[in-house]
């Protein structure tokens, strides 16, 4: 098989964040993993002992991963040896995401979050 070499004039990413991932370049594994505790108060009180992800069975699960149980068969036709890109224009990469030129054998990102809203209710409401 005909290896493919990625040419890219320029690019330009405005943030990268939350074990996220920007490789130029060749790689054999690529693994983000982003564990994420938001809390979301309306009065700012803190108690001190927060922020335990064990906590939460989110974040202790086993990662899912899918089963193949059908044959895949691909067939690829490379014209060139080469993918030309002009330019390419990334707005953020977050939460365990690849922005990757090159080629990889192995990606496997996972991200969890756990979000928690705590809002006080008014005096009338019940």
């Amino acid at each position: 098989m005909i290896k493919r070499t990625s040419i890219v004039n320029s690019t330009r990413v405005n943030s990268i964040s939350s074990s996220s991932v920007f490789q130029i370049g060749d790689s054999v594994q690529i693994t983000p993993r982003s564990w994420i505790l938001a809390v979301q108060r309306q009065l700012q009180l803190f108690y001190g002992n927060e922020g335990s992800f064990a906590a939460y069975p989110i974040f202790t699960r086993e990662h899912p991963r899918p089963v193949v149980t059908e044959r895949v068969t691909v067939n690829r036709y490379n014209a060139s040896s080469f993918i030309r890109i002009n330019n390419i224009n990334i707005a953020a990469v977050a939460a365990s995401s690849v922005y990757h030129i090159g080629s990889t054998s192995y990606i496997d990102a996972a991200t969890r979050i756990k979000h928690i809203r705590q809002i006080q209710k008014l005096p009338d409401e019940r």
